[in-house]
């Protein structure tokens, strides 16, 4: 068995160790905001949160993991009103959505790092592919999730209603 925490609650799997922490999340947790991509790392829909670092869950395995901390789309705010996700519906991010919760929550554990990101810094750790090229629009989110994270940017234009980028 493998035990570790994911959204603050602890699981334990009876999986095989070798099992991608994606197919755990997914199948054995039911927590599908963490989207299957490319399975090589190279898309970042599979972007979860471990332990303070964007990961891909595609290329980790669940017995690699034992006792870290898992954030998944769904753990990240119990409103969907994380700067991050507010912060996207403001900037009209979101398109088709299915790549959005990994580049949030990449884009959320850059923002744990560094508060007051260039957009080089972003550009660096948000490496997620979008098909629908919202590039431009995710830089502007990310500048402003930081504002409103610091308290710069109230974010009174921003909705945090169930859309709020969990697709």
């Amino acid at each position: 068995m493998t035990r570790f925490t994911v959204n603050n609650q602890p699981v334990e799997y009876q999986l095989d160790p070798r099992t991608p922490l994606l197919w755990a999340l997914r199948e054995a947790s039911n927590l599908t905001g963490t989207k299957y991509g490319c399975g090589s790392g190279d898309c970042g829909a599979c972007t979860v949160d471990i332990d303070g670092a964007a990961v891909r869950s595609c290329q980790v395995s669940i017995g690699s993991i034992e006792g870290t901390f898992v954030t998944t789309i769904e753990g990240l705010s119990a409103n969907n009103d994380h700067p991050v996700q507010r912060a996207f519906l403001a900037a009209n991010v979101v398109q088709c959505g299915y790549c959005i919760p990994g580049m949030v929550m990449a884009a959320a554990a850059l923002l744990r790092r560094n508060r007051n990101p260039s957009e080089e810094d972003i550009a660096g750790a948000i490496t997620n592919l979008c098909r629908c090229g919202i590039y431009p629009r995710l830089v502007e989110a990310v500048g402003r999730a930081a504002r409103m994270a610091r308290g710069e940017d109230d974010g009174a234009d921003t909705d945090a209603g169930p859309a709020a980028a969990t697709s």
